[in-house]
């Protein structure tokens, strides 16, 4: 997996952003991994929540460079392309670790809890309901996330009519400069034919003179 940026030449920055983004996620969904199998019952159920939104973070920005990719010139796109599926290879390792240790029950209900109560008997929690505690969770979860991407989107699009309204005016300015100018040209145009006839007259009193 490379770890080098994207090269300025080959790529845009907003693919760099997107890139150097992921590997901080990464990076952090790499610790929580590493540090689940030591958790067990509640603070184990609570890291595999944070790692899946990790996971779910870090889709999100491979996604995004899937698309910026497009932005890319064709003629760096080949290296491009293997950093991208070295991303889309680790994306799936993680999310089989993840599966893998959230399929380890023991360590997730405490061991002797679950296999005492398997159907959530003496005051536990069934399978159906941790997992629709969970679901209401990760939902959550994806809410907040879109809605700071709305926000963003939303303050990206203000800037840029921000930008065009100030262009336009621009433009308007440099219309009337132009305009200007040319009603200047056509006036002195004027004078100058008017200095023409005016020199003309001269030379012919001159003659007849």
């Amino acid at each position: 997996m490379s770890s080098n940026p994207l090269d300025t030449e080959a790529g845009t920055e907003l693919f760099s952003s997107y890139e150097a983004e992921y590997k901080l996620v990464q990076a952090d969904l790499t610790q929580k991994l590493d540090q689940i199998p030591d958790l067990s019952g509640e603070p184990r159920k609570a890291a595999l929540s944070s790692a899946e939104r990790a996971l779910d973070e870090a889709r999100e920005l491979l996604d995004q460079m899937q698309l910026e990719k497009q932005n890319v010139p064709s003629a760096s796109r080949t290296k491009l392309n293997q950093r991208l599926r070295n991303y889309t290879s680790d994306i799936d390792g993680y999310k089989r670790r993840i599966q893998s240790l959230a399929t380890d029950r023991a360590a997730l209900f405490n061991g002797g809890r679950y296999r005492d109560n398997p159907a959530g008997g003496a005051g536990g929690p069934s399978d159906v309901q941790l997992e629709q505690r969970q679901q209401l969770l990760n939902g959550t979860d994806r809410l907040d996330r879109s809605t700071q991407r709305l926000r963003a989107s939303q303050a990206l699009a203000n800037e840029t009519e921000a930008i065009g309204a100030s262009t336009l005016a621009d433009l308007h300015r440099q219309r009337e400069t132009i305009q200007h100018t040319t009603d200047v040209l056509l006036e002195s145009e004027g004078y100058v034919d008017r200095s023409v006839k005016t020199l003309r007259g001269m030379a012919r009193w001159l003659r007849i003179g």
